[in-house]
């Protein structure tokens, strides 16, 4: 099955608002630190927007971590890999 937002684009599953809790931080903690909006960090965990790439870097470094790793890029590709087969 393959999930699309609001805006018609796939909706990439990933791990921010995971990663921001195990960091103790909060939405507008987050988006400071990456200078976003808050309401900018509230769509990406709601998946309801997809961050350019410089902004997916910034939050995989801020969190220690990949872009692969915090946006389950092997399983975001294995999704759409197996919608394309239907």
């Amino acid at each position: 099955m393959k999930l699309t937002s609001y805006f018609g684009g796939d909706i990439l599953k990933n791990k921010v608002r995971e990663y921001r809790k195990q960091n103790k931080m909060t939405q507008q903690e987050l988006a400071d630190a990456v200078h976003v909006s808050s309401r900018t960090i509230i769509s990406l965990e709601q998946g309801k927007y997809n961050p350019s790439i410089m902004l997916a870097y910034k939050i995989a470094l801020l969190f220690g971590t990949t872009i692969e790793e915090i946006y389950c890029l092997e399983e975001n590709k294995k999704l759409e890999d197996d919608s394309s087969e239907d």
